[in-house]
């Protein structure tokens, strides 16, 4: 019971926090009744876990570090809410917790054909590039097996990740699933040689990740992957795809092909390097977004627009004002509060919402008996009133970021008056550097 509360109010917040949340091809996390085992990158602490959690329809197990378990309250707490701790190397031992007894319980949730999710890099950083994969998972797949005399049929499916920006408010998610598959192809090498078995079994699990994610090599590759995007992505020039999904494909097939220039000409990637910082650097002296170098400039429809949406602000200001009294607040004391909490950014995302949960709410009640005792609401009305609050939050912060988009706008029409060929000759720069990356 208390896992199925913490479900549906944690799914709230995120999908809250988050913008755009895509899950392709979702009907492969239906276990039916056979056992399972999601495997998953994990750039983004608890929320990865919370994210595959709301996700999936059916309850699900956790294997979580043993730090987190450290008193006999959070060890009782969080094996009620199906987590099963586990001591890692480096960590030292946690008071309470029992490896083999942690395996165990794996073994026995697996054999009951429930659902186990396992992060098999083990620790959680805030990047694109793919980490060393543990071989505790295999060890337990394959062992969960030989348990029930190869009988089992166990499904190892695995589950991409792909934050936009992680920690960032309104941001979006595209979980990529890959088929699941069974383990039984190393089973019988498992019986005579473990070992063989046990690290041919991850190499395959790092393949299938590598399929649902766009990853790197470095952090160098991961910055210069963000640039392109950045300077290329546009949402101006006509697509089959939207929102989220169109980015990592765009990613994809920007990180392949750097990846197929590294190898046949790699004088390019530098040659690509160096031609985005110039662009980057002209952009930033021009206040210009790279994406309106794609809009086809044509002055009487900009003045439209502008005057559509000067009218538009106008109406819509007295609603954001309301949004903003009632959220400026929780939003920017959570901004506040979350980096003394922790320093690691991959915690910030997770740490808001579990802020948000409490001192949203509290700050709502607040304002519902102030409204009552001041206006004598009735119980309609306050209705009304609480339903405002939320809403109009969210309606506010896209409000500003619209702000912010119009002054974008604006300047570049002023641009295009006065520096009309210093912005062509940037329109030519960005029309290089993409026939430079994907020009044979």
């Amino acid at each position: 019971m208390l896992y199925r509360i913490l479900k549906f109010i944690i799914g709230v917040g995120i999908r809250l926090y988050y913008s755009e949340i895509k899950v392709n091809n979702k009907q492969y996390l239906a276990s039916g009744k056979k056992p399972m085992i999601i495997i998953a990158n994990h750039p983004n602490t608890l929320m990865d876990a919370w994210v595959i959690g709301m996700v999936c329809n059916q309850p699900i197990y956790y294997m979580a570090k043993a730090t987190l378990f450290d008193s006999k309250f959070k060890l009782k707490l969080l094996t009620s809410l199906n987590m099963i701790p586990i001591n890692r190397k480096g960590e030292g031992v946690t008071k309470g917790v029992d490896n083999q007894d942690s395996l165990s319980a794996c073994y026995k949730v697996l054999s009951e054909g429930k659902t186990l999710v396992i992060f098999p890099e083990g620790t959680s950083y805030k990047e694109r590039v793919l980490r060393e994969l543990k071989t505790g998972t295999a060890r337990i797949a394959l062992e969960t097996e030989k348990m029930n005399k190869g009988q089992l049929d166990l499904q190892v499916v695995a589950v991409g990740i792909n934050y936009s920006q992680p920690e960032r408010f309104r941001s979006n998610i595209y979980i990529d699933v890959d088929q699941p598959r069974t383990v039984m192809d190393h089973y019988e090498q498992y019986l005579t040689e473990p070992k063989t078995a046990v690290y041919g079994l991850t190499d395959q699990f790092r393949s299938r990740l590598e399929k649902v994610l766009v990853t790197t090599e470095t952090k160098e590759e991961e910055e210069l992957l963000d640039d392109i995007y950045k300077v290329l992505n546009t949402k101006y020039v006509p697509s089959d795809e939207k929102g989220v999904q169109r980015q990592v494909n765009e990613l994809k097939d920007i990180k392949n092909k750097l990846d197929e220039l590294k190898l046949i000409q790699p004088w390019r990637v530098e040659e690509i390097r160096q031609k985005i910082k110039a662009i980057n650097w002209k952009l930033e002296k021009m206040n210009v977004r790279a994406d309106f170098l794609d809009r086809k400039f044509r002055s009487t429809l900009f003045f439209r627009q502008f005057l559509t949406s000067l009218i538009f602000i106008l109406i819509a200001l007295p609603l954001a004002v309301f949004g903003v009294l009632h959220n400026i607040f929780q939003y920017l004391f959570t901004d506040w509060l979350v980096p003394k909490l922790s320093s690691d950014i991959e915690y910030y995302a997770p740490l808001a919402i579990m802020v948000g949960i409490l001192l949203y709410p509290l700050s709502y009640a607040g304002f519902l008996i102030a409204g009552h005792h001041l206006f004598d609401l009735s119980w309609f009305g306050m209705t009304i009133y609480l339903m405002l609050m939320p809403l109009t939050g969210v309606f506010a912060y896209w409000f500003f970021k619209y702000l912010k988009h119009i002054s974008y706008k604006w300047r570049y029409m002023l641009l295009m008056v006065s520096r009309k060929d210093t912005l062509q000759e940037l329109q030519l720069e960005k029309k290089g550097l993409k026939e430079l990356l994907f020009d044979d």
